[in-house]
């Protein structure tokens, strides 16, 4: 079996209203006002985000549009940009559950929506190379998920017909994109549920 990870909120650390919280404590004081700046931040990655994390838009580009669009000051808007990297931090759990997979004999790859510059700083930082065979970042192929081109281009990528792949992701829209190209997938909530998972489908040992 080829086991495809995403990464953010799967084997990078991601969770935008605790990391607005953050990098914002004099606008974001609870949680709730973290997850609501997110989403008027992020576009739920679509709009000036999507188009940064498909490689269509730069970072100055995406910071300038933030700001027009919600009236943040450009200055904290790039903060909260150049911030990202540092928060993308190995989950260790799921770091775990990948060297297990592989020791099971699994083949890994991964498919992520991921900035250019995000990505390059994911691939200098870890050894990604040791925990995946390939994979596919949007910023640098020009396609992003859940669209059905990246699928396309990930089976051509992996070598593997559809139903030879499983993906563990974190968004229910990317793991029903996967399913309707008739790939196994399921959604990851946390490395101890995905390891459940895996393992009633026999890709585990319990």
């Amino acid at each position: 079996m080829k086991v495809v990870f995403d990464f953010g909120g799967v084997v990078f650390r991601w969770h935008p209203a605790s990391f607005l919280a953050r990098v914002w404590p004099h606008r974001i004081e609870t949680l709730e006002q973290g997850a609501q700046a997110a989403a008027l931040f992020f576009q739920n990655y679509g709009g000036d985000w999507g188009l940064f994390d498909q490689g269509l838009i730069g970072a100055d580009e995406v910071v300038r549009r933030i700001a027009v669009r919600t009236g943040w000051p450009r200055g904290e808007v790039e903060t909260v940009v150049r911030a990202v990297p540092d928060e993308l931090m190995p989950i260790p759990a799921t770091v775990v559950l990948i060297r297990d997979l592989q020791a099971a004999g699994h083949t890994l790859h991964f498919l992520s929506n991921m900035p250019e510059p995000y990505a390059d700083h994911l691939s200098s930082s870890y050894p990604l190379s040791e925990w995946f065979v390939s994979g596919l970042f949007s910023g640098r192929v020009k396609q992003i998920k859940p669209n059905a081109e990246i699928f396309a281009m990930a089976e051509r990528q992996f070598d593997a017909a559809p139903q030879d792949l499983l993906f563990l992701d974190d968004h229910p829209v990317n793991v029903e994109a996967a399913l309707a190209r008739d790939w196994q997938a399921c959604v990851f909530t946390d490395a101890a549920s995905a390891r459940r998972e895996l393992v009633s489908r026999r890709l585990l040992s319990a």
